[in-house]
């Protein structure tokens, strides 16, 4: 079984981030299924780990493509001494969290590592740090990996949602919304449950805007003039969706089981449902890019930093998603890979590892 190379961002330095992210590489058996390399500083992971107190070792290797196999790796990212505040939102917090993130995600998009797992950061202290400009992680790898569009995609064992609009203001949304952004977020989400999660023929269902999706146009169009549109074309283009559903009774009905994936249309719409039926067992993961990026359903918690008692749960599954999800990815474009140039790419293959006879 593949074994993909995942970076771990270290996120926040005075946040929960690097004892999660301690707690989760100290179970040796993982490396039995990923080599992981952390993105930050030994130094800081040397802090935190006194904390925590694990039998955590680690590797610090110095380039990313040379990573211990068998090994935790750190990669030092900046070799500057730190001052660490737990549990406080700090300019220099935020700006070593993006040096890390940069340095990580640009190793992403050139396949350094297979995948990405970022650890929680603090909008504030990113900004306060030298002017991070993007709403969230789900921005700024999408920008950085040039993908156009991307799915903010909530992941856990009972519910997958996707989100059309992310972190906008709520009054923001409606101006976000048309049939064409929605079908294609309808698209995305279809084409990440069939390539990174081994759906064959997803069902989706889709989310209204108003309350009870408006009630035949009592509280509002945009289910007909835009959300229905939407769906029909969807249909139409071979997609199983249904919907617009109203969210209330969806989720109280307990009818999201009979869905693969559902999208929402506005950020808590679709986090409120999610984190009250999975917080601590959900996984974020940013669908639609070349890349596989996944985090924890969690932030900072500046509350407990420092104090080792958080939950590494969030984090662990956000590693094996990553994991599990590079594999399916792999498996998938392999299988729908044109069966002309999977002979031409056998064919080098096996002229490359031809020996030659010697001459007499």
């Amino acid at each position: 079984m593949y074994k993909p190379r995942i970076g771990i961002s270290i996120g926040d330095i005075n946040g929960i981030g690097p004892e999660v992210i301690i707690k989760t590489l100290s179970d040796e058996r993982i490396l039995d299924q990923c080599t992981p390399v952390i993105y930050g500083s030994s130094k800081v992971i040397s802090y935190h780990k006194n904390i925590v107190n694990a039998d955590f070792h680690f590797h610090v290797c110095r380039e990313v493509q040379q990573a211990s196999k068998n090994k935790v790796n750190v990669f030092n990212c900046w070799q500057d001494t730190v001052n660490i505040e737990l549990g406080q939102a700090k300019a220099e917090g935020g700006q070593f969290a993006a040096i890390a993130l940069e340095k990580a995600v640009l190793d992403l998009k050139e396949k350094v590592v297979d995948a990405l797992v970022t650890a929680p950061i603090n909008k504030h202290a990113m900004q306060m740090g030298g002017g991070f400009p993007f709403p969230g992680h789900t921005e700024y790898i999408t920008k950085t990996l040039e993908g156009g569009e991307s799915l903010m995609f909530m992941v856990s064992e009972d519910l997958k949602i996707g989100l059309a609009t992310n972190h906008v203001p709520l009054s923001e949304v409606p101006h976000q919304l048309d049939k064409d952004m929605i079908l294609r977020k309808i698209q995305l989400l279809n084409d990440t449950l069939k390539m990174d999660f081994g759906c064959e023929r997803p069902t989706i269902a889709v989310l209204g805007l108003n309350p009870h999706a408006s009630d035949n146009g009592l509280l509002g169009d945009s289910e007909e003039k835009i959300i229905r549109p939407a769906v029909v074309e969807a249909k139409k283009n071979g997609m199983m969706v249904m919907g617009p559903f109203s969210a209330d009774g969806f989720f109280g009905s307990g009818q999201y089981r009979k869905f693969d994936g559902v999208l929402a249309m506005y950020h808590d719409q679709g986090l409120i449902p999610f984190k009250l039926l999975s917080f601590g067992q959900g996984v974020n993961y940013t669908a639609g890019l070349s890349g596989v990026r996944t985090s924890p359903d969690h932030g900072t918690a500046y509350d407990l930093a420092g104090k080792n008692q958080a939950d590494p749960a969030s984090f662990r599954r956000a590693l094996f998603q990553a994991i599990d999800i590079t594999r399916q990815r792999m498996s998938y474009l392999e299988m729908h890979e044109n069966p002309i140039k999977k002979v031409e790419k056998k064919a080098a293959k096996e002229e490359e590892e031809e020996i030659l006879p010697e001459e007499d």
